[in-house]
């Protein structure tokens, strides 16, 4: 399958750098889109745009800080409209379970005229090793407003093998994969998990959304991150997720790796040491 350049919009991220990495080991041109890339891609000027697009046959899209946000779906069918008018011949969304303006995007995408896939995706597991939840792991104490509701965590190498699975090869197109891990696990038990593996005594905490909001305030939490933030738990970690979903089977005829795995690996890198 001929892909010609694949802009992939925020490759320097969570799973933007782990496809593009894939995209290149297969020979596949690849243009990193972020404000500080030449050809900048800037979701808050949408005049950089056209210019990031210029030669380019396929699109990843992951909408920063989340398409839950309340400027995404503008932002969304802007960047569709002008997809179908450059002829963009594939579209890959990442999205996420259970926010429903994330939907809301997932529709405008389905209805632009591009032809699409979209990955719909559980928590990433990488947000213990490579977001805000690292902060309190090194701590050893992770407090948050989630009691024992399960979470299917999936592996980003398994969400980037399916976006990258979508854009090289034939049968994706019109494709909704919802990408989860193989098993529900509980934020308590994702702790304890990490503090086996790597010998330490970590806590896990269960705090009141007040009380997780004001300790977010007191670390002088940017205000659209703490939004986000609190809206993930309050909306999205409510188990109405709870539930294993066949996606990366689907998409690559194997199973999800597990939450466990993930830790086994990560764990020998030293980022879950001690700060002390």
């Amino acid at each position: 399958m001929t892909i010609g350049m694949t802009l992939v919009i925020g490759g320097t991220g969570k799973t933007g750098r782990r496809l593009a990495e894939r995209l290149a080991e297969r020979g596949h041109p690849v243009r990193i889109g972020t404000r500080t890339t030449d050809p900048p891609f800037d979701w808050l000027r949408e005049a950089s745009w056209p210019d990031a697009l210029e030669g380019v046959k396929s699109l990843y899209v992951t909408y920063q800080p989340d398409l839950a946000v309340p400027a995404a779906p503008a932002a969304i069918r802007a960047l569709a409209r002008l997809a179908r008018d450059r002829d963009i011949k594939h579209l890959v969304l990442l999205s996420g379970r259970g926010e429903t303006e994330a939907q809301r995007c997932e529709r405008i995408v389905q209805d632009s005229g591009v032809p699409w896939t979209i990955l719909r995706c559980s928590w990433f597991a990488q947000n213990f090793s490579e977001s805000f939840l690292l902060d309190g792991l090194l701590a050893g104490d992770l407090m948050l407003p989630a009691g024992d509701v399960g979470e299917p965590f999936v592996d980003l190498e398994d969400v980037a093998e399916v976006a990258a699975a979508a854009l090289t090869e034939g049968g994706h197109v019109g494709q909704l994969y919802e990408i989860t891990g193989p098993r529900l696990w509980s934020f308590r038990e994702a702790v304890a998990e990490i503090a086996t593996m790597t010998g330490r005594e970590i806590r896990y905490s269960q705090v009141s959304m007040d009380g997780y909001t004001a300790e977010l305030a007191r670390l002088d939490t940017p205000p659209d991150l703490s939004w986000l933030v609190s809206y993930l738990f309050r909306e999205v970690l409510d188990g109405r997720n709870a539930w294993i979903a066949d996606g990366v089977q689907r998409a690559l005829g194997r199973p999800a790796r597990d939450f466990s795995a993930y830790v086994r690996e990560t764990a020998p890198t030293g980022v879950w040491n001690s700060a002390s």
